[in-house]
């Protein structure tokens, strides 16, 4: 179902996964949140490297599942935070998240749904879901002026038919 203020796709591949995180790198800024929720195997992670690839990272991306906390150095700090191996937002609350939450970078956690209570009001949240061995269901929803503002201009930019004169 069609909601409004959101922007629900699918993604065909992995590729064009990271692709679709990539372009909507142009339009981050510091500062800014992305709360990724969807099962294991969902394309979080492949999100995650489409994002850090639009926004110059040149060190490899992968998921922070032991660490809990990767930073990246590109255009911008950015940091990916992975709270799979934590139980609750008071687990979350303990390990330092409203540091980066509140930090001079990006912030992109996955399993974000860890830690609802924690996220700023203003922030973009992306779920993913599996429907094929490569094929994805991706929603985004804005919290937030500032986001859903981006969105408007992501979708435009991404998904506007062209008119051929």
């Amino acid at each position: 179902m069609l909601e409004p203020n959101t922007l629900d796709f699918i993604s065909h591949s992995e590729a064009q996964t990271r692709r679709l995180g990539a372009r909507l790198a142009a339009y981050l800024k510091p500062g800014d949140v992305l709360a990724l929720v969807g099962d294991l195997g969902s394309g979080k992670t492949r999100w995650v490297q489409g994002v850090c690839a639009g926004l110059s990272v040149t060190d490899p991306v992968i998921s922070p599942t032991f660490t809990l906390v990767n930073e990246y150095q590109g255009l911008c700090p950015v940091y990916h935070i992975d709270l799979y191996r934590l139980a609750d937002a008071a687990e979350t609350a303990t390990f330092g998240l409203e540091d980066y939450l509140y930090g001079s970078g990006i912030t992109i956690i996955e399993w974000a749904d860890r830690a609802k209570t924690l996220l700023p009001i203003e922030h973009l949240t992306i779920e993913l879901y599996h429907l094929e061995e490569t094929k994805r269901r991706v929603v985004l929803r804005p919290h937030g002026q500032r986001f859903l503002t981006l969105l408007d201009a992501f979708k435009h930019a991404t998904f506007a038919q062209q008119r051929q004169p």
